[in-house]
């Protein structure tokens, strides 16, 4: 594989499974150094042996622990190149009658705030980097941003939300005249290992997997690498000119519909 990101530094929160371990192994895999966070030690020491990335504990909520993070990676890498922030959750959601307040709020806290935090402390780090401000930051978003979820209220809406952080964002940077890029990727349906297993435990495996491949005209899921390789082509400086963009990766889910 071409080595696009040799000497660069990456953080990738959430990055202990799915999405996030995908992506950590691409970014290894293209030569950046990665730094990944999460609360799984178990699974995180299995990403560690495959890829040679390093494990932080750490949540993304937690305000007062993020300068201790960036201290950690600055003092031993002395830069940041690439911050993706992945980190989310649907824990606790429902519909609009259904959800409770702490559900909102724990979903919010993780795939709003903790995306916000995400964002604010990586590009504070990157614009210390030693040439000056570059770098960029990809924010995790969904499909369901533009395609809410009745059921998934607190999800749907924590989606959309990012999005306008991430162009505001963009913009503050062009104002401040850093070369740090911020843009968002919205994966549609994604075949993670948790999806397969929903589709395994499921009454009926193959109905699921027809349910799930079918909300695509395309006829299938996304794979983990193709969205990687979507954060590590954002990351790279082929991308130096992207920046306050979404980029939709579904399979035309969202793209519009057929007529009558």
């Amino acid at each position: 594989m071409e080595k696009r990101l040799e000497g660069k530094v990456a953080l990738i929160t959430g990055g202990t499974s799915g999405i996030g371990a995908g992506t950590v192994e691409r970014l290894c895999a293209e030569g950046a150094r990665v730094i990944f966070t999460g609360s799984n030690q178990a699974a995180a020491e299995q990403v560690c042996a495959a890829t040679g990335a390093e494990f932080v504990r750490h949540d993304v909520t937690d305000a007062a622990a993020w300068d201790g993070l960036m201290a950690h990676i600055l003092g031993k890498y002395g830069r940041l190149d690439l911050a993706f922030a992945n980190a989310g959750t649907e824990s606790g959601d429902g519909s609009i009658e259904s959800i409770t307040i702490e559900g909102w709020n724990h979903v919010m806290g993780v795939n709003l705030t903790g995306v916000m935090l995400t964002v604010q402390h990586a590009m504070r780090a990157m614009a210390k980097n030693p040439e000056g401000a570059t770098g960029s930051i990809v924010v995790n978003s969904s499909m369901n941003a533009h395609r809410a979820m009745g059921n998934f209220v607190a999800y749907s809406v924590s989606k959309a939300a990012v999005i306008a952080l991430v162009k505001a964002s963009a913009v503050h940077a062009g104002n401040q005249k850093y070369k740090i890029r911020v843009n968002a990727v919205l994966p549609g349906v994604v075949e993670t290992a948790m999806i397969v297993n929903l589709i395994d435990k499921s009454g009926d495996p193959a109905a699921t997997r027809a349910a799930y491949e079918s909300l695509s005209p395309m006829g299938r899921m996304a794979s983990v690498d193709e969205v990687a390789g979507m954060v590590a082509w954002l990351a790279s400086d082929e991308a130096r000119f992207c920046s306050g963009s979404e980029f939709t990766m579904d399979g035309a889910s969202t793209a519009g519909m057929n007529g009558v």
